[in-house]
């Protein structure tokens, strides 16, 4: 009979959230196993195939499209080219040092075990873990914690399995820019992809079901970012529901859509298939524990991240939470007071920002425009475009595409929202935030000696509009 290996903490996944939480541990002497099934995704995904290597990509696209633009500050460049080979290298090497780092980290906590493995559970306090050598090993404890993340989403779409279509993963492998490429999805990924082999030399084309791109933001917002992406050759193609895919004998695709003037067909060489992300729950035998997962099987959690089972809690994308690495680093903290604390914290009361990393950046906190109004609260909605005036700092750059918007409850003047579409919007989300987080009323920004000339300073003309 084989007797399970008992620890004081298990965590299934090394997500942003998990692996936090099991060096945390580690380091306060709990005896903790992390079990991560894949040794290229150690650190979670958002190092090895999201945030940390999209966004190095995004850097040398928006670099090659400054250089571009030299002309326009009395820059004299010749010659410029992409080399793809070079900026996957740039790419793969920012991820394989931080990938390195995790691994240091990992093997250096006391009290931590890190073991290469999928896991499965056996039963409530039970798991199973079949190592990558091919050796199984059971674990027992009374705390189970589970970050196994998500990977994208593939719809069931006639015909699209016939094609070499491509995700958010593996479009990062390929060993050309695309000469056409087609983005299923204009939502965060999709959008980050099409303006980055814009940049990169693709002809790119979006199709979107709805009637705008980033359904959950506000119009207006939503269709200032559409323009300016056209604006770079990026095409839209909105209301539209894709009937079929099929490959052609040159080794490109068709893909035929309809819109409501009729059917239409796109042909290209890459399809990129951008529709959201599904939770990477298949392996864990979930019904063993008794663990209960929602229609599109991510683990059902409460605001304490606590799962239907006693001793079993579930945090970052696959809890069915925000998905944001800053959201799974919350989720540690939720944990770590709550269950190895004295703590009573909740995700239901935080305030989790975004930021799409376009060009122009869009970045949100709180409630939008649209939000606000549906829950019948009596709002103020404050908008300044960017122009020299409203923000300088802009002008000197030469980056003056956007617009700052907010919306404020009258009765109290607090602010109940922000969504900043401009350059650096990613960095300027965090002092509205801050601002909301005080409770302190929109006058504090409107009145606030804010330094000239930086983008923040924009935000004396938002909240001085009316």
């Amino acid at each position: 009979m084989t007797y399970p290996q008992s620890y004081e903490a298990i965590v299934i996944g090394g997500g942003k959230g998990g692996k936090t939480l099991a060096m945390y541990l580690g380091k306060h002497g709990y005896k903790t196993a992390l079990v991560e099934r894949d040794p290229l995704m150690i650190g979670g995904g958002c190092i090895n195939v999201a945030c940390i290597p999209t966004k190095t990509f995004i850097a040398s696209a928006r670099l090659v499209h400054s250089i571009r633009q030299a002309a326009e500050f009395g820059i004299r460049v010749e010659g410029v080219a992409v080399d793809w080979p070079a900026v996957r290298k740039r790419v793969e090497t920012v991820v394989s040092d931080m990938r390195a780092l995790n691994l240091k980290n990992f093997t250096s906590v006391p009290s931590l075990d890190f073991i290469l493995g999928t896991g499965r559970f056996l039963g409530p306090g039970r798991v199973e873990v079949t190592q990558t050598d091919g050796a199984t090993r059971q674990l027992s404890s009374s705390r189970i914690f589970i970050d196994t993340g998500t990977r994208p989403a593939v719809p069931d779409l006639p015909g699209l399995r016939d094609v070499p279509f491509l995700t958010s993963d593996t479009i990062q492998k390929l060993e050309a820019v695309p000469a056409r490429l087609l983005v299923l999805g204009a939502g965060y990924i999709g959008l980050e992809f099409a303006q980055m082999m814009q940049r990169f030399g693709s002809r790119v084309t979006v199709l979107e079901r709805g009637g705008q791109i980033l359904s959950h933001e506000d119009a207006d917002i939503a269709e200032l970012l559409a323009n300016h992406l056209q604006s770079e050759g990026v095409e839209f193609h909105r209301q539209s529901a894709v009937k079929e895919v099929r490959p052609l004998p040159d080794g490109q695709a068709a893909v035929a859509y309809e819109m409501p003037e009729g059917r239409r067909e796109w042909i290209g060489t890459h399809l990129l298939v951008a529709l959201g992300r599904a939770p990477v729950t298949k392996d864990l035998e979930l019904a063993a524990a008794g663990v209960e997962t929602t229609a599109k099987g991510f683990i059902k959690v409460n605001d304490r991240l606590e799962t239907n089972v006693p001793g079993i809690w579930a945090l970052g994308d696959v809890s069915g939470g925000p998905q944001f690495t800053h959201a799974s680093l919350d989720d540690f903290r939720i944990l770590r007071d709550n269950v190895f604390g004295k703590g009573a914290r909740s995700r239901s009361d935080r305030l989790v920002p975004s930021t799409l990393f376009t060009d122009p950046e869009l970045a949100h906190v709180g409630l939008t425009e649209k939000e606000a109004v549906a829950r019948g609260l009596e709002v103020q909605v404050l908008r300044v475009p960017i122009t020299a005036l409203t923000v300088p700092r802009a002008r000197t750059t030469g980056r003056m595409e956007g617009l700052l918007k907010a919306t404020v409850d009258k009765p109290t003047q607090r602010i109940l929202g922000c969504t900043l579409l401009a350059a650096e919007a990613g960095e300027m989300i965090g002092t509205v935030q801050a601002v909301m987080m005080a409770g302190l009323p929109a006058t504090a920004l409107r009145d606030a000696v804010l330094s000239h000339p930086t983008m923040v300073e924009g935000f004396n003309a938002l909240f001085a509009a009316s």
